[in-house]
């Protein structure tokens, strides 16, 4: 008797689906066989679903059994086709009544004692679902949660294999999982520790940091040890907004499909991520035989830091050119190529010179001249030209370090963030973008409206800067944040002079 019943499998972020055909022959010896390009782990489900089968109290066939997972030239890898081969043999039986199986896609490891463990890519393989009008989503309990972010399918918790026959027959319902509330976890969950107020002086600092967080404007802190480069970037995330439930899904849907929600179910904070210097290009960029995300895609939609920047690899950072520029990095291997979104903002802090004192002003730098500019060729021009804000963060006075003033809270400047991320939201809704960072040179000749006063301005900069086609258009973003700051309905000389200051020196 044959069965048929649908899965997915995930391949980089995108869902596809595959259709597991199970044939129980009447006679013939007792095979169990697996077609379809399957790797190890799929090879090894025969012997986790005959165990599985039977300590869910059902007889294992005791005939030949062939499965074939569609389309037969896409590898298949992972454990997740578990569940699918384990209800395909059950219905091909006649144990399992086929009619549910119709409109429903399974997925799911299961464990020698017939339970149901999580896999990777559950919300891939819910937009799989909806995408083709699947009515039932069977996936295990532990993805059910962030699968069910996803509209427009019904999730189903599945427990145990006994379980899930007893719902397929209409014995012994199993309730669907109730859509995820976004509102409600922000309400629970526990942010991260750290606020402005922490950190003494830095006053040009923070103002760049706030400008890089309204409009998503990619930043370099460079300054002495100790003056709080690093500080300043921890409490960085605190003062970024809340993604939105469009950013929650995207996010959501990298983590899951590396295998990385854990307990958190869905991202509903911006990602902070800060690999080592000693990261390589795969590691940071993504890729392998059957290619996953880099630290880039991890930090899609929120933060890359790069602590002690020039001390990565040049090859490693000229490899940020592209993804900075696109928002997208396409992975090419041999069976084919993958696409991975790479919306971050990058967060750079690195030191003057090797021994960190060039321009101190109590200490003395020790650097040979030539030491010094190779350390300072380790940041390519076309790469600094990518990054919109320069800020030199200098050594926090005696007398800042040590009163006991108030600083401004990450809260307060957070609530200025917010209502700068409306204002463009609002301003670019009909252009596809949330930031002003992401705009287009098209972008923002159509909505920036700029005085004649700040044009003027940015010709003179232009030609006495030397500024590129690129830096120019970045001045003008960065001058359209700060204006939002400001709520104001125009982009100003005042706001391009404040621009034009935290372009790079070097550049």
């Amino acid at each position: 008797m044959l069965a048929r019943v649908y899965s997915g499998a995930v391949v980089g972020l995108t869902g596809i689906a595959i259709e597991v055909e199970v044939d129980v022959a009447g006679r013939g010896f007792p095979t169990f066989t697996i077609v379809g390009l399957p790797n190890k782990a799929i090879d090894e489900a025969k012997e986790r679903v005959r165990t599985a089968v039977v300590h869910a109290g059902f007889e294992m066939p005791d005939s030949r059994i062939t499965v074939n997972m569609a389309p037969a030239d896409i590898p298949k890898t992972g454990s997740g086709f578990d569940l699918p081969i384990a209800v395909g043999i059950l219905a091909a039986s006649g144990i399992v009544a086929q009619e549910g199986l119709r409109d429903a896609l399974f997925i799911g490891e299961v464990s020698l004692e017939g339970r149901i463990r999580r896999v990777n890519g559950s919300v891939s393989l819910a937009m799989l679902a909806r995408e083709k009008h699947m009515k039932s989503l069977y996936i295990p309990t532990d993805n059910a949660y962030e699968a069910a972010f996803v509209d427009g399918v019904t999730v189903y918790p599945v427990a145990t294999l006994s379980e899930l026959v007893l719902h397929l027959n209409n014995h012994a319902l199993i309730p669907p999982q109730p859509i995820t509330d976004i509102s409600q976890m922000r309400h629970n969950e526990d942010h991260m520790k750290g606020d402005f107020a922490d950190v003494k002086g830095q006053a040009q600092a923070k103002r760049a940091l706030e400008i890089a967080a309204a409009g998503f404007h990619n930043i370099h802190l460079r300054g002495s040890p100790g003056a709080g480069k690093t500080l300043l970037s921890r409490v960085f995330v605190t003062i970024l907004p809340d993604l939105t439930k469009e950013e929650v899904l995207e996010v959501s849907r990298v983590y899951s499909a590396a295998g990385m929600l854990g307990s958190a179910h869905v991202m509903t904070r911006a990602p902070f991520r800060s690999p080592h210097h000693t990261t390589s290009k795969m590691g940071l960029i993504g890729g392998g035989t059957n290619p996953t995300p880099g630290e880039i895609t991890l930090a899609h939609r929120g933060v890359l830091f790069l602590d002690e920047l020039t001390e990565f690899p040049r090859s490693v950072l000229e490899a940020l050119r592209q993804p900075l520029e696109d928002g997208v990095v396409t992975v090419a291997r041999a069976a084919g190529s993958v696409a991975f979104p790479a919306r971050f903002l990058l967060l750079g802090a690195s030191n003057p010179c090797p021994c960190g004192y060039l321009g101190h002003p109590q200490r003395r730098c020790t650097c040979h001249m030539s030491h010094i500019l190779k350390y300072k060729k380790k940041l390519s021009g076309p790469l600094t030209d990518r990054i919109d804000l320069h800020i030199d963060v200098s050594p926090v006075e005696n007398d800042v370090l040590t009163s006991r003033g108030e600083s401004e809270t990450s809260k307060t400047i957070a609530e200025r963030v917010q209502s700068a991320r409306t204002r463009q939201r609002e301003r670019l809704s009909m252009r596809g973008k949330l930031t002003n960072g992401e705009m287009s040179s098209a972008d923002i000749r159509a909505v920036c409206s700029i005085t004649s006063g700040a044009e003027m301005l940015l010709k003179k900069a232009v030609s006495a800067l030397s500024l590129s086609a690129r830096s120019y258009f970045k001045t003008i973003k960065v001058s359209q944040t700060i204006s939002d700051l400001e709520n104001a309905d125009t982009v100003d000389t005042a706001h391009v002079a404040e621009a034009l200051q935290y372009r790079s020196k070097e550049s």
